[in-house]
């Protein structure tokens, strides 16, 4: 019985950009995507209104993609999000070990109702 190998693509963008992304990312064959909020320590993160430094916050996009459409998936992540461009976020791709939870994405082979038994 093979078994679907999964990536997990992470995504770091400025507050508020992240729409595009999701948008570009499902049309391209991911299923969805989580975003969780964070704040910036980087180097042109450095901003100050009236000499106050502010915390820029950030937006992280985590989207679980079977890794045959990997590639496919964080490109359109690439081009939605501008990431061509300085300061305008960064995407990457973990390799997944373990994952549970997200039956939808498993192959009909492996199906409960499908095993003999």
């Amino acid at each position: 019985m093979e078994v679907d190998r999964f990536d997990l693509i992470v995504t770091i963008v400025n507050k508020n950009t992240c729409e595009p992304i999701l948008k570009a990312s499902k049309k391209a064959g991911a299923e969805g995507g989580t975003i969780i909020y964070g704040r910036g320590t980087g180097i042109r993160e450095t901003k100050t209104l009236l000499g106050i430094p502010i915390q820029p916050e950030k937006e992280i996009i985590l989207t679980i993609v079977s890794q045959d459409i990997t590639e496919k998936v964080h490109q359109a992540i690439m081009n939605a999000g501008h990431l061509d461009k300085p300061g305008a976020g960064i995407s990457f791709v973990l390799e997944l070990k373990k994952v549970s939870g997200i039956c939808h994405l498993c192959t009909l082979d492996q199906a409960p109702d499908k095993q003999e038994g």
